[in-house]
């Protein structure tokens, strides 16, 4: 498998996404955590995100060969065992860097990180395997990105708080409007524009904060802006859905800063919303969708 093809089976340009969803979960659990607990934990979502890639594009190769015959197996380049292979392995991996965060650095929570790291794992089975013909899978993809918060979480805290579960079914929800939008990439359209109504969940969500931290407008007013320039994609007169899409991913950052910054974590966040223009970087030499 050439370096190329390995990364583009990965789409290793939205790992910072996945970085910012790890703080914030750790940052929104409110406990103790040590350095080594972090970097585990980066690791092992990073680990179970880019396996995760792989197993989406083995399970959908008939798919692409009609709809993206230019993928790496439907062109021929990389066999579909070897990406079975290298993704389920590195699902595998990724509960043994949850092992070490668990049991070996200081502040681990021992099996409670690997019960977050195991329902991932099935999420993203579940949703790699079923997706295509499944009415429900925005909700299971928006479900991998709440168990990666809930994850990490477990990681450094017993008891999650009630925060983290907001903060969770924020990010949710936007995945379930951008996974609305995904589904279409292929043809270049969306179908109903309602589901995209989810996007501003987490602002809805923050709104009764603004009163007590006014300095939350600056994070929410990001997020704002980011949705309308992404869904401009949409309604140009020369549709771009897919850069609609890769703009809608690299906000995922976005949803973490806000959560963080309604937390009063501001140095989190600010880590966070540096993280936007990093995948958007990335993605310009590897493809995010």
């Amino acid at each position: 498998m050439k370096l190329r093809d390995a990364l583009e089976l990965g789409r290793v340009s939205n790992l910072p996404t996945v970085w910012s969803n790890v703080l914030a979960g750790i940052v929104l659990a409110q406990a103790p955590v040590s350095l080594g607990v972090v970097v585990w934990a980066l690791v092992a979502f990073s680990l179970a995100y880019v396996g995760g890639m792989y197993l989406n594009d083995a399970f959908d190769r008939e798919i692409d060969a009609r709809e993206r015959p230019d993928r790496p197996i439907p062109a021929g380049r990389v066999r579909a065992a070897t990406v079975f292979a290298v993704g389920f392995s590195l699902l595998g991996a990724s509960m043994g860097a949850l092992a070490m965060a668990a049991y070996v650095a200081p502040y681990g929570t021992g099996w409670r990180a690997l019960a977050g790291g195991g329902g991932l794992a099935v999420a993203i089975v579940a949703y790699d395997a079923w997706h295509k013909s499944n009415p429900f899978a925005p909700v299971v993809m928006g479900l991998c990105r709440f168990m990666v918060y809930v994850a990490a979480a477990a990681a450094v805290r017993p008891n999650i708080p009630g925060e983290l579960w907001v903060g969770a079914a924020m990010l949710l929800l936007y995945v379930l409007g951008l996974t609305h939008a995904a589904r279409r990439e292929a043809w270049n359209r969306v179908g109903s524009l309602w589901p995209m109504l989810f996007l501003i969940a987490p602002l809805l969500a923050i709104a009764t904060d603004f009163a007590g931290d006014p300095w939350l407008a600056g994070p929410a007013a990001a997020l704002l802006g980011w949705l309308f320039w992404s869904l401009s994609f949409l309604w140009r007169s020369k549709r771009d859905v897919g850069g609609a899409v890769s703009r809608l991913i690299a906000g995922i950052s976005l949803v973490d800063t806000v959560a963080m910054a309604a937390a009063g974590a501001w140095w989190p966040a600010a880590a966070a919303a540096a993280c936007v223009p990093l995948t958007r970087l990335f993605q310009r030499f590897v493809p995010g969708t």
